[in-house]
Protein backbone atom coordinates (compact mmCIF):
# COMPACT_ATOMS: atom_id res chain seq x y z
CA UNK A 1 0.00 0.00 0.00
CA UNK A 2 1.46 3.68 -1.21
CA UNK A 3 1.48 6.72 1.21
CA UNK A 4 -1.11 7.86 -1.03
CA UNK A 5 -3.68 5.75 -0.40
CA UNK A 6 -3.61 5.69 3.58
CA UNK A 7 -5.23 8.93 4.03
CA UNK A 8 -8.13 8.03 1.58
CA UNK A 9 -8.84 4.52 3.61
CA UNK A 10 -8.38 6.47 6.90
CA UNK A 11 -11.09 9.35 5.26
CA UNK A 12 -13.03 6.75 3.94
CA UNK A 13 -13.31 5.23 7.35
CA UNK A 14 -13.91 8.00 8.75
CA UNK A 15 -16.82 8.75 6.86
CA UNK A 16 -18.09 5.62 7.29
CA UNK A 17 -17.93 5.63 10.93
CA UNK A 18 -19.72 9.24 11.25
CA UNK A 19 -22.48 7.64 9.30
CA UNK A 20 -22.60 4.35 11.74
CA UNK A 21 -22.21 6.91 14.46
CA UNK A 22 -25.16 9.24 13.19
CA UNK A 23 -27.46 6.57 12.98
CA UNK A 24 -26.65 5.19 16.03
CA UNK A 25 -27.45 8.44 17.74
CA UNK A 26 -31.22 8.57 15.92
CA UNK A 27 -31.91 4.65 16.84
CA UNK A 28 -30.88 6.13 20.61
CA UNK A 29 -33.55 9.27 20.30
CA UNK A 30 -35.95 7.22 18.78
CA UNK A 31 -36.18 4.33 22.09
CA UNK A 32 -34.19 1.83 19.56
CA UNK A 33 -31.26 1.04 21.86
CA UNK A 34 -30.55 -2.68 20.49
CA UNK A 35 -30.05 -0.14 17.14
CA UNK A 36 -28.43 2.44 18.47
CA UNK A 37 -25.81 -0.15 20.24
CA UNK A 38 -25.24 -2.48 17.11
CA UNK A 39 -24.68 1.06 14.90
CA UNK A 40 -22.39 2.80 17.80
CA UNK A 41 -20.05 -0.70 17.69
CA UNK A 42 -20.25 -0.15 13.95
CA UNK A 43 -18.87 3.06 13.73
CA UNK A 44 -16.36 1.79 16.34
CA UNK A 45 -15.29 -0.97 13.91
CA UNK A 46 -14.76 1.48 11.13
CA UNK A 47 -12.83 3.95 13.19
CA UNK A 48 -12.79 4.10 16.96
CA UNK A 49 -13.13 7.70 18.70
CA UNK A 50 -13.88 8.85 21.60
CA UNK A 51 -17.53 10.31 20.49
CA UNK A 52 -18.49 6.54 19.15
CA UNK A 53 -17.14 4.84 22.57
CA UNK A 54 -19.01 7.58 24.89
CA UNK A 55 -22.50 6.91 23.37
CA UNK A 56 -22.00 3.31 22.95
CA UNK A 57 -21.56 3.66 26.99
CA UNK A 58 -24.58 6.10 27.04
CA UNK A 59 -26.62 3.59 25.40
CA UNK A 60 -25.95 1.03 27.67
CA UNK A 61 -26.48 3.31 30.50
CA UNK A 62 -30.19 3.72 29.65
CA UNK A 63 -30.05 -0.37 28.65
CA UNK A 64 -29.23 -0.23 32.45
CA UNK A 65 -25.42 -2.05 32.08
CA UNK A 66 -23.67 0.28 34.21
CA UNK A 67 -20.59 -1.72 34.20
CA UNK A 68 -20.71 -1.81 30.43
CA UNK A 69 -21.06 1.60 30.01
CA UNK A 70 -17.98 2.80 32.56
CA UNK A 71 -16.16 0.14 30.27
CA UNK A 72 -16.74 1.96 26.94
CA UNK A 73 -16.25 5.51 28.59
CA UNK A 74 -12.37 4.15 29.71
CA UNK A 75 -12.27 3.05 26.16
CA UNK A 76 -13.40 6.70 24.96
CA UNK A 77 -10.56 8.32 27.63
CA UNK A 78 -7.78 6.23 26.13
CA UNK A 79 -8.74 7.07 22.39
CA UNK A 80 -8.89 10.89 23.53
CA UNK A 81 -8.55 11.93 27.25
CA UNK A 82 -9.03 15.42 26.47
CA UNK A 83 -12.92 14.59 25.95
CA UNK A 84 -14.54 15.53 28.76
CA UNK A 85 -18.02 13.67 28.30
CA UNK A 86 -16.65 10.45 29.38
CA UNK A 87 -15.41 11.30 33.18
CA UNK A 88 -18.63 13.18 33.28
CA UNK A 89 -20.30 9.98 32.60
CA UNK A 90 -18.39 7.89 34.87
CA UNK A 91 -19.19 10.18 37.64
CA UNK A 92 -22.94 10.01 36.59
CA UNK A 93 -22.77 6.10 36.25
CA UNK A 94 -20.89 5.46 39.68
CA UNK A 95 -23.61 7.80 41.38
CA UNK A 96 -26.58 5.84 39.82
CA UNK A 97 -24.45 2.54 41.19
CA UNK A 98 -24.22 4.66 44.80
CA UNK A 99 -20.99 4.87 44.77
CA UNK A 100 -20.89 9.03 45.34
CA UNK A 101 -17.39 9.08 46.81
CA UNK A 102 -15.93 7.00 43.82
CA UNK A 103 -17.77 9.89 41.55
CA UNK A 104 -16.00 12.61 42.67
CA UNK A 105 -12.79 12.44 41.02
CA UNK A 106 -14.04 11.66 37.76
CA UNK A 107 -16.57 14.76 38.34
CA UNK A 108 -13.78 16.78 38.87
CA UNK A 109 -11.75 15.23 36.00
CA UNK A 110 -14.32 16.36 33.54
CA UNK A 111 -13.97 19.83 34.99
CA UNK A 112 -10.28 20.33 33.59
CA UNK A 113 -11.21 18.30 30.44
CA UNK A 114 -10.03 21.17 27.65
CA UNK A 115 -12.37 19.26 24.75
CA UNK A 116 -15.64 19.65 26.94
CA UNK A 117 -18.80 22.01 25.80
CA UNK A 118 -20.80 21.21 28.47
CA UNK A 119 -19.48 22.20 32.22
CA UNK A 120 -22.27 22.15 33.91
CA UNK A 121 -22.91 19.34 33.97
CA UNK A 122 -20.29 17.81 35.80
CA UNK A 123 -20.92 21.04 38.22
CA UNK A 124 -24.56 19.89 38.43
CA UNK A 125 -23.28 16.30 39.18
CA UNK A 126 -21.09 17.38 42.09
CA UNK A 127 -24.04 19.22 43.32
CA UNK A 128 -26.01 16.48 43.49
CA UNK A 129 -23.35 14.32 45.11
CA UNK A 130 -22.77 16.94 48.03
CA UNK A 131 -26.35 17.56 48.65
CA UNK A 132 -27.05 14.01 48.99
CA UNK A 133 -24.18 13.65 51.38
CA UNK A 134 -25.96 16.78 53.43
CA UNK A 135 -22.68 19.27 52.32
CA UNK A 136 -25.46 21.72 51.34
CA UNK A 137 -23.28 24.70 51.12
CA UNK A 138 -20.70 22.87 48.36
CA UNK A 139 -23.74 21.56 46.98
CA UNK A 140 -25.32 25.33 46.08
CA UNK A 141 -21.71 26.71 45.55
CA UNK A 142 -21.50 23.49 42.45
CA UNK A 143 -25.09 24.66 41.48
CA UNK A 144 -24.25 28.57 40.63
CA UNK A 145 -21.05 27.24 39.28
CA UNK A 146 -23.64 25.09 36.81
CA UNK A 147 -25.82 28.11 36.24
CA UNK A 148 -22.53 30.11 35.46
CA UNK A 149 -21.96 27.72 32.84
CA UNK A 150 -25.35 27.98 31.34
CA UNK A 151 -27.93 29.93 32.81
CA UNK A 152 -31.24 28.24 31.09
CA UNK A 153 -30.02 25.32 32.83
CA UNK A 154 -33.40 24.71 35.17
CA UNK A 155 -32.45 21.49 36.99
CA UNK A 156 -29.79 23.46 38.27
CA UNK A 157 -32.00 26.33 38.81
CA UNK A 158 -34.11 24.17 40.59
CA UNK A 159 -31.90 22.22 42.76
CA UNK A 160 -30.50 25.42 43.42
CA UNK A 161 -33.41 27.01 45.06
CA UNK A 162 -34.07 23.76 47.02
CA UNK A 163 -30.61 23.63 49.02
CA UNK A 164 -30.49 27.42 49.27
CA UNK A 165 -32.63 27.59 52.79
CA UNK A 166 -30.28 24.59 54.12
CA UNK A 167 -27.09 26.44 52.80
CA UNK A 168 -27.94 29.17 54.69
CA UNK A 169 -29.11 27.74 57.54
Amino acid sequence: MDSDSEPETRSERAYQAQLYFNLGYRHQMEQRLELAIDFYRKSIAALATAEAHTYLGWAYSFAGRLDDAIEECLLAIAVDPDFGNPYNDIGSYMMAKGDLDGAIPWLQKALLAPRYESYCFPHFNLGRVYEERGEFRRAAQEYRLALAEDERFRPADEALQRVQPMAEG
